[in-house]
């Protein structure tokens, strides 16, 4: 793309101008919590925090969730607006955080390109932080400070490594489909064509098989047997019905 909405190219004019790049030291200086901070705390201790701010949780609650919880709190006490989306790098070298699905909108956040370089930043990327409303001559929001980044501090995600340099490996964890002794297919799969993590599979058949019937038990599967699993569906040209049931 060429720019921020819809391919067009935006005017420097329009953009936030004095967007400040923090580092995680600039933050524990100021007395703020950080994602990195929170993370290594113990539950206990993430417990104590989440109560400074109000919130509610246990320690049988996904603490990422908590630890994002305690940012969003922390960001509007100080009077700032914390937001998350999925960063789109334009042509330009700059970014915009599309905040409503994956489509340009006026509640983007513009990224400028020095901090995309300081904490690494890719096209992709679920970033969470904090941000600014647009000022006078200004049409987008602007990042102040990035704290999560696809689940995890900036300063990890830096370290990330590319995965085009990653090393693919065999599957050798199995998947164990089966979750009643009555469901065959489930059965059937795991002696058949066992399944493994990181595992591709192609189902082929005529039309009026079962094949979408198939992808629901092994989904029911999954999330029955593997609930650390994050499962995703992506239903084309399935009728309404077909989509009620699968959810």
């Amino acid at each position: 793309m060429n720019g921020g909405q819809g391919g067009m190219r935006m005017p420097h004019s329009s953009l936030p101008q004095d967007v400040e790049v923090l580092s995680e030291a600039d933050l524990a200086a100021e007395g703020l919590l950080t994602f990195a901070a929170l993370a290594n705390m113990t539950a206990s201790e993430l417990m104590a925090a989440a109560k400074k701010f109000n919130i509610t949780a246990t320690q049988q609650e996904d603490l990422p969730k908590v630890i994002q919880k305690i940012l969003t709190a922390q960001a509007e006490e100080q009077g700032q607006v914390w937001a998350e989306g999925i960063l789109e790098i334009v042509d330009d070298g700059y970014g915009f955080v599309r905040r409503n699905g994956l489509l340009p909108s006026a509640d983007d956040v513009y990224v400028p390109s020095p901090m995309l370089r300081r904490i690494g930043l890719r096209q992709g990327d679920t970033i969470g932080g904090v941000i600014r409303a647009p000022r006078e001559g200004e049409k987008f929001w602007g990042m102040l400070r990035v704290e999560i980044i696809s689940g995890t501090d900036p300063e990890s995600a830096r370290r990330r490594p590319h995965f085009g340099d990653l090393t693919p490996i065999h599957p050798i964890e199995l998947i164990n489909l089966e979750t009643d002794p009555s469901n065959l297919s489930q059965r059937l799969i795991n002696l058949v064509n066992p399944l493994g993590k990181g595992q591709r599979a192609l189902i082929v058949s005529p039309p009026k098989a079962g094949k979408t019937s198939l992808l629901k038990q092994i989904a029911q599967g999954v999330t029955a047997n593997y609930p650390e699993i994050s499962l995703m569906v992506c239903l084309i040209g399935e009728r309404p019905e077909e989509v009620t049931d699968m959810r």
